[in-house]
């Protein structure tokens, strides 16, 4: 029996500026299934930059990827997009209404289905005639997130999603994580936060100046106070 290809491959991938490389030979495959995959380490390592690859917001210099066995660069990448959903740091919401701001990802959806998405996100379904500038940031992070559901990705990528929320929107927001694994969704996870790795992760991938690297190269750095080098995240 032939066995399922990984979430996502990468083979020998490689980032260089002509001042810098982001990543350096990273051989990695992700667990495919509903899991979460914490990608930590330290501020510079290339853990954003290695989530960007999944959904090619960035690409590789060399080496390649590939998202469930067929390779990146073969999909559309609209079409990419819709299949690897993305959450960023920072909520950004469109001026307008939470309803206009779910309409951008689809612009079909009844009220009914975005009430729905917006519940699945933990967000109450009256917020849709709210203005997007007055939600606090839990909210606006989960709106996001109701936002990148509506188009039924086959996987998240979260890039710190927590790092701007307070203690108690960032649990709502790993247990929301936690319930969209345990319901078959996997997510890649980025953090820098080695507690909330420990929390979350099913699997964790450790990565130390654009290398996959482990856990104790990752204390040994930490406990040498260095700083990441420019242009890696």
């Amino acid at each position: 029996m032939v066995s399922a290809p990984p979430l996502f491959a990468f083979e020998d991938v490689s980032i260089e500026t002509p001042t810098n490389r982001i990543l350096d030979h990273v051989d990695l495959d992700i667990t495919d299934g509903g899991r979460i995959t914490c990608l930590q380490g330290p501020s510079g390592a290339g853990k954003s930059t290695l989530l960007r690859l999944c959904n090619r917001l960035a690409v590789p210099t060399s080496g390649s990827v590939r998202f469930r066995g067929e390779a990146l660069d073969a999909i559309d990448p609209l079409t990419l997009r819709r299949r690897v959903g993305m959450v960023f740091q920072r909520p950004t919401l469109f001026p307008g209404s939470v309803r206009s701001n779910l309409a951008e990802a689809r612009p079909d959806a009844s009220d009914a289905e975005m009430i729905a998405v917006l519940v699945r996100a933990r967000t109450p379904g009256d917020l849709l005639d709210r203005d997007g500038d007055a939600l606090s940031g839990g909210e606006a992070q989960r709106v996001c997130l109701a936002r990148t559901l509506l188009t039924d990705p086959e996987v998240l990528l979260l890039d710190e999603p927590t790092s701007a929320l307070d203690p108690a929107a960032t649990r709502g927001l790993e247990e929301l994580g936690r319930s969209l694994a345990d319901d078959g969704m996997p997510i890649l996870w980025v953090t820098h936060d080695l507690a909330q790795s420990e929390r979350l992760g099913d699997d964790q991938v450790v990565l130390v100046d654009g290398r996959v690297a482990d856990r104790d190269e990752l204390h040994r750095y930490l406990a040498g106070d260095r700083e990441g080098p420019d242009g890696r995240g």
